[in-house]
């Protein structure tokens, strides 16, 4: 496997194999095993889960970098939702994205789940005319 080599910024949080770690200041990283992460924008707080694609993109993220039990309750939730969301969208791009996405979850490839789940999330802000989750924390939350 080749390295990957990160850099984060002070107070970005990035979650290894299960394991929150946030940062105290810059730093950059080197992954040089197989690991499951997340970092920074691309972790979606459980409270900024509030439209029917945000939930989406949550079940695949815990799926991806949950506990062993909470990946496989992370997958059959986003079967679910990913079934209502397809019965409720009219939107036949949105929906084989999805369709595409819960296949790569059930291929162990939630990494490409997750970015196809990102695209129908954008998609869904547009149509809803609502903002961007905010994932950054507040600057007094850093200090903390």
């Amino acid at each position: 496997m080749s390295t990957l080599v990160l850099e984060l910024r002070q107070g970005d949080l990035m979650v290894v194999n299960g394991a929150p770690i946030r940062f105290r200041n810059r730093t950059r990283i080197e992954l040089t095993a197989k690991a499951r992460f997340l970092f920074g924008k691309q972790i979606l707080p459980p409270e900024a889960a509030d439209t029917p694609a945000r939930r989406i993109y949550f079940a695949l993220q815990t799926a991806y970098i949950g506990s062993e039990e909470e990946r496989e309750r992370g997958l059959e939730a986003a079967r679910h939702l990913i079934s209502e969301f397809q019965a409720a969208t009219t939107s036949n791009l949105a929906s084989a994205m999805l369709e595409r996405a819960l296949t790569a979850a059930e291929e162990d490839d939630c990494y490409t789940a997750l970015k196809l789940a990102r695209r129908v999330m954008r998609h869904e802000e547009a149509v809803l005319g609502i903002a961007p989750p905010n994932t950054r924390p507040a600057p007094e939350e850093m200090t903390a």
